[in-house]
């Protein structure tokens, strides 16, 4: 499993490497959220085609991992090539590029941290699915693993529809999603991820109670990234700033975990 393990690093280091040549060459970074999608289904698949023989939760680890991955994936690549550069990652940027250092600047502040962040979150996958060599057959926490992450796809893919027909409506420029999945938590996407995850991490528990500890980190690094590094702050006080009314949304809304509005 080590030497497997190994492998994937340098998957992910190539990976990101070559993400990295292309925003040097366009001089732009943003695609990098869609490659955070794509480089865990690749990861989760690489560990897979390692396997000789791989059982059952092998092959519903490494699927549940890919569908996901590669739908994210392409998501945020038709929304970065609709939408451009994102103004995130051109506000950390923007000095080192006027300095001629943005080739540097976006290896060290960008590809060389996602490169191991995304190693470290995709960690349920991996060692999921490599201690899950046939006969690895479904047991209850891998059953409930796949019905959270259902669970936490619904939310992603209808979350994301809604936004998406909000957004393409010119009469909704500058007003906030509060119907649908949205009236009821303010991030059905970033909830849907958690639960994907943590269903992951429930169906690689099922190999066994080190694997289950090995790959605690994933899980809870995405779930600290969504709730208080840049995920939901992040998003929000940039929208605080320039939606009208999203204050009075907040207050009116739950914030991370789906729940009744609150009223008035």
């Amino acid at each position: 499993m080590i030497e497997a393990m190994l492998i994937n690093a340098a998957v992910a280091a190539v990976l990101l490497l070559l993400g990295w040549l292309i925003a040097v060459r366009i001089s732009d970074v943003s695609f990098i959220d869609a490659i955070w999608g794509g480089g865990m289904a690749v990861l989760a698949i690489a560990s897979w085609l390692q396997l000789g023989a791989p059982g059952d939760r092998a092959t519903l680890i490494a699927g549940m991992a890919a569908l996901w991955g590669l739908r994210l994936f392409w998501y945020l690549y038709t929304r970065w090539r609709g939408h451009g550069e994102d103004v995130r990652y051109a506000r950390m940027l923007g000095k080192a590029k006027e300095q001629g250092r943005f080739a540097q600047a976006a290896l060290t502040k960008v590809f060389g941290p996602q490169a191991f962040l995304l190693y470290l979150t995709c960690l349920p996958a991996q060692l999921g699915v490599l201690a899950s060599a046939d006969p690895a057959p479904l047991g209850p926490l891998a059953l409930a693993g796949a019905a959270l992450w259902l669970l936490g796809m619904v939310f992603e893919v209808v979350g994301d529809a809604q936004l998406t027909a909000f957004r393409a409506n010119p009469a909704n420029k500058g007003k906030v999603l509060d119907t649908g999945l949205w009236r009821y938590t303010r991030h059905p996407n970033y909830f849907g991820d958690t639960c994907v995850w943590w269903g992951i991490w429930l169906a690689a528990a099922d190999a066994g109670p080190w694997i289950a500890l090995a790959s605690l980190p994933g899980p809870l690094f995405l779930t600290f990234t969504l709730t208080k590094w840049s995920g939901k702050p992040l998003l929000e006080y940039g929208l605080k700033k320039n939606r009208p009314g999203y204050a009075e949304y907040i207050e009116r809304t739950s914030g991370f975990i789906p729940w009744p509005p609150k009223k008035g």
